[in-house]
């Protein structure tokens, strides 16, 4: 990569036309819920932003998100690498193996100190010293600590990386943490999921290229824009949940009919996700329109809140057997007790015991 090659000047080499690239920028735009007429104004934004070095890190993990980042599709995954960004480092899709490998990590490292972002995803291992798991003879522990040094900010990919995720689950025999119970002086952003749809990854890079910054926050560090609302919220099975009819299992009259989920242990009204809304596979479909229910891998514990199948405990009012001034009437209460209750659970959920951190 140049050393002061932007965007721009990468996709004039290409002979990417202004007007394809406002295009491109318009769905971006939507993507990151922003208004369209933003589109211009992130264009130029990034016509003139140098590509970052990213180097990527990946831990106790199953590879599962580097899946799901190779089926972006607003930007592609080749668009992403060779056009917005330098992956000089990542194990799974880079070329070298071995000392050359570590080589563009360190020469990454030194050529854009304080400039570079820091991608991460599985947990890191600190018991026993981080043995559980080593690359290059060095623990994750020892490597994440070095990196995140002279990085300008932390993008923690997948429910692993974010908050422990599977490995973290109990009895944890490998001490596994988030990357957010080791680093804390640096901006961390995380992308939960198991895995993270590929549009909230890419349109987190995209944010920062456009704006420098990342992008706003809920209380879990997770973009808003993206973690704002629930799944149920989104849920196109919302207006049975609210008329009192649920399937009871996945293949009676019900469910064929495409009622509700929620007493087959759907966890949509405690997951705070996209994935009603941006879906999955280029926007095609997400689990509860695949007729299963939400398993809440976007939240802090998920392995360890309760089965999956085991409905949550939540008030429900039949609005179809009562009149129209009751109906008025018992929504609104629904919707205070159903309130009270996800603030009730989410507050079960955070009390879960958790492994404690040792000093670093």
């Amino acid at each position: 990569m140049k050393d002061h090659e932007t965007l721009g000047e990468r996709l004039a080499e290409q002979g990417i036309s202004r007007r394809a690239f406002l295009k491109f920028c318009t769905a971006l735009a939507s993507l990151m819920a922003l208004p369209p007429e933003r589109a211009a104004a992130m264009a130029n934004a990034l016509a003139r932003s140098q590509r970052p070095s990213v180097i990527w890190l990946s831990f106790q993990e199953c590879t599962g998100c580097t899946e799901s980042l190779t089926r972006s599709y607003t930007p592609t995954l080749e668009s992403l690498i060779f056009d917005m960004i330098s992956l000089d480092y990542h194990h799974t899709l880079q070329a070298a193996s071995g000392f050359a490998a570590e080589k563009s990590r360190e020469d990454a490292m030194k050529n854009f100190y304080g400039k570079y972002l820091l991608v991460v995803d599985g947990s890191i291992p600190i018991n026993g010293g981080g043995v559980y798991s080593t690359i290059a003879g060095r623990t994750n522990l020892d490597l994440l600590q070095e990196t995140a040094k002279g990085a300008a900010a932390i993008i923690a990919v997948g429910t692993c990386s974010s908050f422990g995720g599977i490995p973290n689950a109990r009895p944890n025999p490998t001490g596994a943490v988030a990357v957010s119970d080791i680093v804390r002086d640096k901006p961390i952003v995380n992308i939960s999921g198991c895995p993270p749809i590929p549009a909230v990854i890419t349109g987190v890079l995209a944010h920062y290229l456009t704006f420098g910054t990342l992008p706003d926050l809920d209380d879990l560090n997770r973009p808003r824009s993206y973690y704002g609302t629930t799944i149920h919220d989104r849920c196109y099975r919302r207006p049975f949940y609210d008329q009192g009819k649920f399937a009871k299992t996945f293949d009676d009259e019900g469910a064929r009919n495409g009622w509700c989920l929620f007493e087959l242990g759907c966890k949509g009204p405690t997951t705070h996700n996209a994935c009603a809304t941006t879906k999955w596979n280029g926007g095609t479909s997400f689990p509860i329109e695949s007729g299963h229910g939400c398993l809440g891998c976007s939240e802090p514990h998920f392995w360890d809140a309760g089965g999956f199948y085991t409905p949550l405990s939540a008030p429900v009012v039949n609005i179809e057997a009562a009149t129209l001034g009751a109906a008025i009437a018992g929504a609104g209460v629904a919707v205070a007790m159903s309130s009270l209750d996800r603030n009730k659970i989410r507050r079960a959920q955070q009390a879960h015991e958790k492994l404690t951190v040792k000093e670093l």
